[in-house]
């Protein structure tokens, strides 16, 4: 017996998502794909011009989107960030949890715990206020809806001079697993992207200061030889919100061209 793929499962159409760290890199390439699938996204990063500039690209393309400046780690701006998007679009359907910044970069007997204390506020912090919010506007409007918090092959795989940065997106599995436990009875899934070497400002600017080239260094992160293209980490966030992910829940999908698999 043959089945039959519905490739209308995939569509977002109609649905209200909130994309964080949409200004740039992966967060931006989301929000389009998610916006070219018909879904009504709200656009959220800390860089003002840059979140308004993606979200004006993508209402001139025909999607539907507005932007809003908030930082993830402040506990009122994330609770403002959810009521902004119910006021302007009236409910929540999804979320993509993208925000982050960059690892910190020193062994652990030499770690600046300012900086430490800033990736975790940033990337773990963050990924927590923003589900605390984001599945309580789920909750009050009755259950259901898709959760996708981006952590990291260093999720799964330390690096070292990353003692932070593999901290919080170690912490991104577990609250990813957490929340698909408690809230998997009220219809609301919660899933976790594990991006590998994606072509993003941050790793262009990781490069360019250790003066590497991609075929020199992309060899050793990914099976293909090359890194990875936002819209392919894009492709992975839009189907776990999408109803031909309706059987997934608690997972977390590498994107990484075979990186862990090593």
């Amino acid at each position: 017996m043959t089945m039959k793929i519905d490739a209308g499962k995939t569509s977002l159409d109609g649905r209200v998502a909130i994309v964080t760290g949409a200004g740039m890199g992966m967060g931006e390439a989301t929000a389009r794909l998610m916006a070219a699938r018909g879904a009504r996204v709200v656009l959220a990063d800390v860089n003002a011009q840059a979140v308004e500039a993606v979200a004006a690209s993508i209402r001139d393309a025909g999607g539907d989107a507005v932007a809003t400046v908030a930082n993830v780690a402040d506990e009122v701006a994330v609770a403002a960030m959810v009521a902004f998007t119910v006021g302007h679009y009236g409910r929540l359907d999804c979320a993509v949890n993208n925000a982050a910044i960059s690892p910190d970069n020193a062994m652990i007997a030499d770690a600046d715990m300012d900086v430490f204390d800033r990736v975790i506020s940033v990337n773990l912090r963050g990924v927590m206020l923003c589900m605390k919010y984001q599945i309580a506007q789920l909750l009050k409007q009755g259950g259901t809806g898709s959760i996708v918090n981006i952590g990291s092959v260093s999720s799964v795989r330390p690096q070292p001079y990353n003692a932070a940065y593999t901290a919080a997106k170690h912490g991104v599995i577990g609250l990813t697993k957490v929340g698909s436990l408690e809230y998997a009875g009220r219809g609301i899934r919660v899933n976790a992207v594990l991006p590998g070497s994606i072509r993003t400002p941050m790793l262009e600017r990781a490069l360019g200061d250790a003066d590497l080239r991609e075929e020199d260094f992309a060899p050793s992160l990914s099976l293909f030889g090359r890194f990875g293209e936002p819209g392919e980490v894009a492709e992975a966030s839009a189907w776990l919100c999408s109803d031909a992910a309706s059987f997934v829940t608690g997972h977390s999908l590498a994107v990484d061209a075979g990186y862990l698999t090593r």
